[in-house]
């Protein structure tokens, strides 16, 4: 027998286990596939050396007091260990598992015109009815490698970040390269410098990386906190980034003061996380010159931390090579430290191009680069890559790959024209890489829950977004990039980073705004979506 839902959700990061908690509580029959064999979404992925979120806590978990009353951080920004061991402790305490099937990869999904139901199958070969689809896959789940000549050929250990081996992987004593320098792989060098014999960075864009600044938590501190949680959840949720403690000011970085603006950059940047990124002025992400303000300060606190000036440069040019911001900064504890370490060399491959990756390492310029590991840092096809990987025919054959072939278009980055109850959550075009997950998958996830209950008390079971709506938000997303300096840099934000995928905006910049936007439809009887 073919298992028959109401919904189908996929994916159990944070919004695919609270999709399913409320939708449960709200009395739908409901499920939740996953391709990994834990709760965690991303955080059963990521478990390479030095994985750590880069939101802190409580900002990033959920704000159900149930959960949060008899749980302890052990660290202002935990490690992948600790936030496995959270999603247990969720799981115990919401008892999810028995409605979650691991292990179960989604691998394509047709919907059915004449009875309203999406059938999906998995690449195991199960498959199941549902009424309606929650794609909860957030932005990093189909990781990116590079089509470098000879990577196959290597004869030692290499691995994606994201296919990290589950039983670990051992630096001491080891000759390792690491290609790419964004958030993963400045993570990776901070742990492999401390215990490899070689480590070859290889970097293309320098990482204007801040400092995290961690902190850790004494238990009796911790539980005093709790009293606050709150506020700091209602605070959280009404923010324009999730967090509930980064509020720049409304004034304009360039208009104010020279050593007013020195004493709160230096007091964002001791506050660490991305207070500095966010928490300044509200025009650094919008205006040049403000923009180049806060790069300068980044740069010459940067550069002190460097002994080489050559080296300095290549980590912290003069000059920047993208707006500060414009790509997502990563959060470093001693990062920069690592390259004043005789065992750690930085390969500029603009300078240095990577020719191939043969048997024993890596070929760059003239130069054979011998190592026993690589580690392939180098993102993911952000955003749109998870659900484009799943074959997914809509209206009258409509495939995703070809309908996005020239860009995403939705409605609110929740509905997509011809693919009539498919929902998404933390994906394309709405705020995701601008939210913290855990705050968009309670305030964006309520308002999914109640469009469905609302579809289910007046008897309709088919909803579409229309074509108008979509081109209609895609012109304001539009609009959104040209407001700002994102599209100065070759990001993921942009998706610029994959070969030949289209360049636009994929995240919301506004989180406040958006939701207005998404009541807003709500309230007009969810204008811009048909139903039957």
């Amino acid at each position: 027998m073919t298992e028959q839902l109401d919904v189908l959700v996929v994916g159990a990061g944070y919004s695919g286990c609270y999709q399913l908690y409320r939708l449960r509580q709200k009395g739908f029959n409901v499920k939740l596939y996953d391709a990994g064999a834990e709760l965690g979404g991303i955080w059963y992925w990521n478990c390479y050396p030095g994985a750590r979120v880069d939101s802190d806590v409580p900002n990033y978990e959920f704000s159900m007091e149930e959960v949060w009353e008899d749980w302890t951080w052990s660290e202002r920004f935990p490690g992948w260990k600790e936030l496995r061991a959270y999603f247990r402790h969720v799981d115990q305490k919401l008892g999810l598992s028995k409605d979650v099937r691991f292990n179960t990869r989604v691998s394509a999904a047709k919907f059915d015109e004449k009875n309203h139901l999406w059938h999906v199958t998995c690449e195991d070969g199960h498959e199941v009815t549902t009424r309606f689809v929650a794609a909860c896959l957030g932005f990093a789940s189909k990781a990116y490698v590079p089509d470098i000549k000879g990577l196959s050929t290597f004869e030692g250990e290499c691995h994606h970040t994201a296919r990290w081996p589950q039983d670990g992987l051992n630096f001491d004593g080891k000759r390792v390269g690491v290609v790419g320098t964004g958030a993963s792989g400045v993570q990776v060098v901070q742990e492999a410098r401390r215990s490899a014999s070689r480590l070859a960075v290889f970097q293309r864009t320098p990482n204007i990386a801040l400092p995290m600044q961690q902190k850790y938590f004494d238990e009796q501190e911790y539980s005093e906190w709790k009293k606050d949680f709150p506020e700091i959840f209602r605070k959280r949720d009404a923010s324009g980034g999730g967090l509930y403690d980064v509020n720049p000011e409304k004034r304009a970085a360039k208009e104010v003061p020279e050593n007013e603006r020195v004493l709160r950059f230096e007091q964002a940047w001791l506050k660490g996380g991305f207070q500095f990124w966010s928490g300044t002025y509200s025009d650094i992400l919008s205006d040049v010159e403000s923009n180049r303000l806060a790069y300068d300060f980044w740069r010459d606190k940067t550069h002190l931390r460097i002994h080489d000036p050559e080296l300095a440069e290549k980590l912290a040019p003069s000059e920047p090579l993208h707006p500060f911001g414009a790509k997502r900064p990563s959060l470093e504890q001693d990062y920069f430290e690592a390259f004043n370490q005789p065992n750690v060399e930085l390969i500029d491959i603009r300078q240095t191009p990577i020719a191939e990756i043969n048997a024993k390492g890596v070929g760059a310029g003239d130069r054979q680069i011998d190592l026993d590991i690589i580690v392939l840092a180098t993102g993911f096809d952000a955003s749109t890559g998870g659900i484009m990987q799943i074959d997914l025919q809509g209206v009258d054959g409509a495939r995703i790959a070809d309908e996005w072939r020239g860009g995403v278009r939705s409605w609110l980055g929740i509905g997509i024209p011809k693919f009539p109850n498919l929902l998404m959550l933390y994906g394309p075009q709405s705020p995701t890489a601008f939210w913290n997950g855990p705050t968009s998958a309670e305030v964006q996830g309520d308002w999914v829950i109640e469009l469905l209950e609302w579809l289910r008390d007046s008897g309709r079971t088919r909803i579409e977004a229309s074509h108008e709506a979509a081109e209609s938000w895609n012109a304001h997303m539009n609009e959104l990039a040209a407001s700002t300096l994102l599209p100065e840099a070759d990001s993921w934000y942009m998706g610029a980073n994959i070969p030949g995928k289209p360049r636009q905006l994929l995240g919301h910049s506004g989180v406040q705004s958006y939701m207005k936007h998404c009541n807003a439809c709500a309230n007009n009887g969810y204008e811009g979506f048909k139903f039957e």
